[in-house]
């Protein structure tokens, strides 16, 4: 199974720690197997080249010829030693089970052979040239088998049971390393939903810092947009409730005015006008919740949008509000400009920028809307003869509901909010000064080139 299956983390790290005790010490088993057979060869192996010298150097009378009777006792492991001593071809000397015949058809060195009862040895010959004699000494590989099952068996039983203890001290390990995400995921469950102070876990991890302080500053972000959603709920509410009001009292009027038709038809007229500011005020609130939940930057996600025919569109939909003021409205935007964005909410932007321009302005105003490229950057101006704005003022565009003392054009100053979000979605600069051309106010909106 894999580990990515475990839901635990506790036991994913368990199992990939129980896998790794176990490798290695399958590993060191494995290892100390060939390491102790290669020893132990060489050591019986030594003995039987030990065991072959002294028989050559025994004196042995050419006529003297010992016969199996004649050979030492050796006791129970008879059966798994032999030996075999010729003296110029005839055979002098044997061991009861090692015959009549050379057990191994090398003269000198080692070799291992089978005998007929199918049993293996490993043979040692020596050869001594001046007496002509050779000598044969074997011992059965099984034998070596056995002490080096016996030798390992000692060795691994400890180790048998070291391996339970070992997994036992790394689910301990393991549960004491964790405490601190379970200290965490106890802090988290006790918190309350509305509270979003920073998360303090004494003697934290460094492995866990920069996810606290991720998780902090998740915190941070939550809580200042509940802070800024309630201001704006707040202000959204006082907005609202000035022009419903209105309409409130304009239809009271209405009904109250039945024999006055004149009187009527000016607090229907109102009435009318009060909705459409309360219309345009939830278009405006509907737009800004739509571009909060956009991200702060989009710039590759957007189409190719040439600004200049949508501009002029723009412009011609505003014509008829200028005409109703006597004011003037001119577009410079004969060439194509293209920039990068969403064509619809740019074209909020721009309506925006237009419409305040001509709602603020007084009547007979003049408004210059022009489209323009500037070392490669698109650039919408829209310019105005109004009175202009201070400074301070200034500063203060884009809060919402802010609007300037003594203007008495209805609006709720959602505008320039819609305009500064729109232009950080789209990594464009909005710039806010006076106009040298018309003196009142110059608003421009640089896009960043192709």
């Amino acid at each position: 199974m894999s580990l990515r299956r475990l839901k635990s983390l506790q036991a994913r790290l368990l199992a990939l720690l129980s896998c790794l005790l176990a490798a290695v010490w399958l590993g060191a088993v494995v290892i100390t197997w060939f390491d102790a057979r290669h020893e132990l060869n060489d050591l019986l192996d030594g003995h039987l080249a030990q065991a072959a010298a002294l028989l050559l150097l025994q004196q042995v009378d050419d006529d003297d010829i010992i016969g199996v009777e004649d050979a030492p006792a050796l006791d129970k492991y008879a059966p798994k030693v032999l030996f075999q001593v010729f003296n110029q071809g005839l055979l002098v000397s044997r061991s009861e089970n090692a015959g009549v015949k050379p057990i191994s058809s090398t003269a000198i060195g080692f070799s291992t052979v089978r005998s007929d009862d199918g049993s293996e040895w490993r043979v040692f010959a020596a050869h001594a040239s001046q007496r002509d004699m050779q000598v044969y000494v074997g011992e059965q590989t099984q034998s070596r088998q056995a002490i080096l099952a016996t030798i390992l068996g000692s060795m691994l039983w400890p180790l048998m049971f070291a391996l339970p203890l070992l997994a036992l001290v790394g689910w301990w390990a393991v549960h004491e390393g964790l405490s601190p995400l379970r200290e965490l995921s106890h802090l988290l469950s006790q918190r309350q939903p509305q509270t979003l102070i920073p998360v303090v876990l004494p003697n934290m991890p460094s492995e866990m810092q920069p996810m606290v302080r991720s998780l902090n500053a998740l915190f941070q972000r939550i809580e200042r947009l509940l802070a800024s959603e309630r201001r704006f709920t707040a202000d959204a509410a006082h907005e609202l409730r000035t022009p419903i009001a209105a309409i409130r009292v304009q239809a009271q009027v209405a009904l109250a005015a039945a024999g006055n038709d004149a009187q009527r038809e000016h607090a229907l007229a109102a009435t009318l006008d009060g909705c459409d500011r309360v219309t345009r005020l939830v278009e405006q609130l509907l737009t800004l919740a739509r571009l909060e939940a956009t991200p702060a930057s989009l710039p590759s996600a957007g189409a190719r949008v040439d600004l200049s025919a949508l501009t002029r569109r723009i412009a011609a939909d505003q014509a008829t509000s200028a005409l109703a003021r006597q004011q003037t409205l001119e577009l410079e935007a004969n060439t194509a400009a293209l920039v990068l964005g969403d064509e619809t909410l740019i074209g909020v932007l721009v309506r925006n920028l237009i419409d305040n321009a001509l709602r603020y302005g007084p009547d007979q105003a003049q408004v210059l809307v022009s489209v323009t490229s500037e070392s490669g950057q698109t650039v919408l101006s829209v310019q105005d003869s109004g009175a202009g704005m201070t400074a301070p003022e200034m500063a203060r565009l884009g809060e919402r509901f802010f609007r300037v003392l003594g203007n008495e054009q209805p609006g709720s100053g959602l505008g320039w909010s819609i305009v500064k979000r729109i232009a950080a979605v789209f990594d464009a600069q909005v710039q806010v000064n006076l106009s040298e051309r018309l003196g009142g106010l110059a608003v421009t909106v640089r896009w960043p080139a192709l």
